[in-house]
């Protein structure tokens, strides 16, 4: 096996035992041969748990994780900056009201139809806004961006806390829409975990061109121009892709914090800075953790379940603060 190979390999087969591990946790451990048997197609009742509500879940967890980790290695690239992550620009405040919209307001269709459209329509149409904003003040650099994001993500914040306290009543839980703000992976139907498996697959696909652009981006925006790149419209491109491919993610999953932080760190360590390699290595990366993190939600305090977001965060808190201390010591 050559050396280029074996990153590949440890996060293939790390997210296949996570991924194991995933359908075997919860309130009812099941053991490996308890998996094996079900995959074996026996019609009981034990192999309809794992396979027809764990199964789904676990993979549409990984495949939230593969946008996410995906999402953060486009806007690391894009702002040159390795504490860069997926919510930077609003999205997170847009999908939140979004959420919010089709969980306090009757709109007379399915809600779980609504709250994905919304979530997925708040989460890059602030980014879209966030754009649109520094463009019109006439900046185009990273930090105009980032000062603008600042400013709608506050805005939205703001009319988000509105709804809520507007629209609530006895007939709406307003525990339901935190809920959905801290973050979890609810068990989709097998045709709605193929839409999102596919949407996985061709966010990955789409991405792979970014990956010139970002590494003669990563040599400064002088250095790209000289390149022959129009670092501008590349910007807008990569962060409107960017801004997709978690927007999708979080119209599945609601708001689950660090993963687009730090997945791209691991799968850097593991493969390197190009990012032809990193893309995809980020997006193995990120299904694996939100794998793990999703098993972990439901097992740790049964029959009770944490909120995914909440895990994330416990885990990835210290993750950033060492991170940070290492950029500042730089």
């Amino acid at each position: 096996m050559t050396e280029a190979a074996k990153p590949w390999l440890i996060l293939s087969l790390a997210l296949v035992a996570l991924i194991a591990f995933g359908v075997c946790a919860g309130h009812d451990w099941a053991s490996p041969a308890d998996l094996v048997s079900a995959l074996a197609g026996p019609d009981t009742l034990r192999a309809k748990l794992l396979i027809d509500w764990r199964l789904p879940r676990v993979l549409a967890a990984a495949c939230c994780g593969a946008l996410l980790g995906l999402g953060g290695a486009i806007f690391q690239g894009v702002f040159r900056n390795p504490l860069a992550e997926p919510y930077l620009l609003g999205s997170a405040g847009g999908a939140a009201l979004g959420a919010s919209v089709a969980l306090l307001v009757p709109l007379g269709l399915p809600q779980a139809l609504v709250l994905a459209v919304l979530a997925f329509l708040g989460a890059w149409g602030a980014t879209v806004i966030v754009m649109a904003i520094a463009r019109l003040a006439g900046t185009i650099d990273a930090a105009g961006l980032l000062l603008a994001g600042v400013a709608v993500a506050a805005v939205l914040g703001a009319l988000r806390s509105f709804l809520m306290l507007a629209l609530s009543d006895d007939t709406v839980n307003l525990q339901v829409v935190l809920s959905w703000i801290l973050g979890g992976v609810q068990t989709p139907s097998w045709p709605v975990l193929a839409g999102l498996a596919a949407a996985t697959v061709a966010s990955v696909v789409a991405t792979l061109p970014l990956a010139r652009g970002l590494d003669l981006l990563g040599l400064g925006e002088t250095m790209a121009a000289g390149f022959g790149q129009d670092v501008r419209r590349f910007v807008d491109v990569a962060v409107l892709a960017g801004a997709a491919v978690v927007a999708i993610a979080v119209a599945f999953s609601g708001l689950v914090a660090f993963v687009g932080l730090a997945a791209p760190h691991v799968a850097r360590w593991l493969v390197g800075p190009m990012h032809r390699a990193l893309l995809p290595a980020a997006a193995l990366t990120g299904a694996a953790m939100v794998t793990a993190a999703d098993a972990l939600a439901r097992a740790a305090l049964p029959p009770a379940e944490i909120p995914l977001g909440l895990v994330t965060a416990l885990a990835g808190g210290p993750f950033f603060v060492v991170l940070l201390a290492r950029e500042l010591r730089r």
